[in-house]
């Protein structure tokens, strides 16, 4: 079982500029839904990739299915693909872009800050999550989509 609040943590003391996005941003704000993995889409800068890779050498983060267990390297967090990644915390999916190119910095207008006990983080929109889950064609997307817009369907609602 994944330890989302250490990772995060982790993350959080280590500087690492970091948008929470995928299953813990649904349920951050609300949807019932349930993940096994914590996905993060995070800030390509140089001094960014070196503070994440900090926190996953803390983290004790290796490439998962992959019997060799290497550790993710400055040049594996410069790609711009998907490092799925199994921790001493659980599973951490650490993006370079989402969508089919979308950056850390396209989606800082599509941010809510959050307050997770001491830590400050940002975490993907519910409206925009929906509009990254709608290009996805997995049965678990598709299923997490009708949450998604269920609860954005009730917060609307309560606003009125």
């Amino acid at each position: 079982m994944t330890d989302f609040h250490r990772i995060l943590k982790t993350l959080a003391d280590a500087n690492v500029d970091f948008i929470v996005v995928g299953g813990v941003a649904a349920v951050l704000q609300g949807a019932p839904i349930h993940t096994k993995d914590l996905d993060i889409l995070y800030s390509l800068e140089p001094a960014n990739q070196a503070r994440l890779l900090g926190a996953l050498q803390e983290l004790g983060a290796v490439f998962r299915d992959d019997p060799r267990r290497i550790a993710p390297n400055l040049s594996h967090l410069a790609s711009l693909g998907h490092k799925l990644l199994t921790t001493s915390a659980g599973k951490l999916d650490c993006l370079g872009t989402i969508e089919e190119h979308t950056t850390y910095e396209d989606i800082l207008d599509h941010v809510e800050w959050m307050q997770v006990d001491e830590m400050r983080i940002r975490v993907i929109s519910l409206p925009r999550l929906i509009q990254v889950k709608e290009k996805l064609t997995r049965p678990k997307d598709q299923l997490a989509l009708l949450q998604l817009r269920a609860t954005l369907e009730e917060r609307e609602a309560k606003k009125r």
